[in-house]
């Protein structure tokens, strides 16, 4: 068999990671100690990110005719890549904080939407919170004002009842 049937299979399991993400991020993971990583992919694969260590040659591959191929530049030396198809800044904000204790993991840069960023683009990317995150601040804001005009309202209501209240009750002799 022939070394390209060989890694094909591969090639194929890349582009699956791949089709219909939202995000992809090439991380540079040479030197993290097991329990490190072991905690770092359980943290990956709970928010629905999919991280794995693939030859360059052949995620380029994979890659070629898609978004991701602006990958390219980033890919050299050894790389894993972290892949979302559901929270496009999770890969980037899950590793940077795992990269802030541990040396060894550093982003190498990624592709967000269909956006090549480098290393220090992909940083400022984490910083950005959860989709979760930014739909509770989004009703949040909504709610504010609703439940600042229903107080005022009450506190209207409660200021009219207040004068009827003191005419309708009878004068102490």
């Amino acid at each position: 068999m022939a070394k390209v049937e060989l890694k094909q299979p591969i090639v194929d399991e890349v582009k699956a990671m791949l089709d219909g993400a939202q995000s992809a991020v090439a991380v540079k993971y040479l030197g993290i100690t097991v329990d490190a990583d072991t905690k770092m992919r359980k943290e990956l694969r709970e928010n629905g990110v999919s991280y794995k260590v693939f030859k360059n040659t052949l995620i380029k591959r994979a890659a070629e005719g898609t978004d991701f191929a602006k990958l390219d530049p980033v890919l050299e030396g050894p790389t894993a890549l972290a892949v979302s198809k559901s929270d496009a800044t999770a890969p980037a904000r899950i590793i940077a904080k795992y990269a802030k204790d541990i040396k060894a993991v550093e982003l190498k840069g990624g592709v967000v939407e269909g956006n090549f960023y480098d290393e220090k683009q992909i940083a400022e990317i984490a910083n950005i919170p959860g989709r979760e995150v930014l739909l509770g601040r989004l009703l949040g804001s909504m709610q504010s004002p609703i439940a600042n005009f229903a107080r005022v309202l009450k506190q209207i209501a409660e200021k009219d009842a207040e004068p009827a209240a003191a005419e309708e009750a009878p004068a102490e002799a």
